[in-house]
């Protein structure tokens, strides 16, 4: 069964839900059928190229005023699920390159580095204070995932993989994402948000069971599209 995870390298949210879900998946019988993909997905396709601190960006979407009592609910959730998130060093970048690499990993390495992959940009942009929009720092994030160094500078300088991870893009919201992380399962049913590792394990009994079944009533998740403001617990809004 494929499960496409649609999510933002600028989202905390999805780094959340990529380790609750991988999480579950780890204790789940039926792993060895699940093959999971990450879809490209941009919260804000506007930001600049050059970096900045994330800091100011967030400030002036949310109001300096917000950002104390969101940083503070993300350090304590992150804590509990391994990750050390540090906004006061982390920098806002556009993610669209790092999105397109995320394409190649997958199209040119397979499902195992695209996910290691991206596990290194969520880190690097969240805990590192990367620049995730810079191709240096990109290749040695490629390399520690597996990839190749020569082969993904010269990835980076062509064209390669630009209309393909834009399409993506677009069929993500005209499938109906609006916020993320999304977990489209089997094509079929939607799980929006950074649901607890005990939540992504009923799901997945829950598809796997009608998949083989071939029912074609839903699992009980949530539509894609039913967020609420941004950024709010458990997903990040348009």
């Amino acid at each position: 069964m494929l499960v496409e995870v649609y999510s933002d390298i600028a989202c905390p949210w999805c780094y959340v839900g990529k380790r609750r879900f991988e999480k579950a998946l780890a204790e789940f019988a039926g792993a060895d059928a699940i093959e999971v993909v990450y879809r490209p997905y941009q919260l804000d396709p506007t930001t600049p190229e050059q970096a900045a601190p994330l800091s100011e960006h967030l400030a002036a979407k949310f109001g300096a005023d917000a950002l104390p009592a969101m940083h503070a609910r993300l350090n304590e959730v992150g804590m509990g699920e391994g990750i050390s998130f540090d906004f006061d060093k982390a920098l806002s970048a556009n993610t669209f390159t790092g999105h397109r690499l995320l394409w190649h990993a997958l199209d040119a390495y397979g499902r195992d580095t695209q996910a290691a992959l991206k596990d290194r940009l969520l880190k690097a942009y969240f805990s590192e204070g990367a620049n995730v929009g810079d191709h240096a720092q990109l290749v040695d994030a490629a390399v520690e995932a597996g990839m190749d160094r020569d082969r993904t500078a010269a990835f980076l300088a062509s064209d390669a993989g630009v209309e393909e991870t834009r399409r993506e893009i677009d069929e993500a919201r005209q499938i109906g994402v609006t916020a993320v992380p999304t977990f489209v399962f089997a094509g079929k049913w939607a799980v929006q948000g950074a649901q607890e590792t005990e939540t992504f394990a009923r799901v997945l009994a829950q598809v796997t069971e009608q998949v083989a079944a071939e029912a074609p009533a839903a699992a009980e998740a949530a539509k894609p599209g039913e967020a609420g403001d941004d950024c709010a617990d458990g997903a990040c809004a348009v």
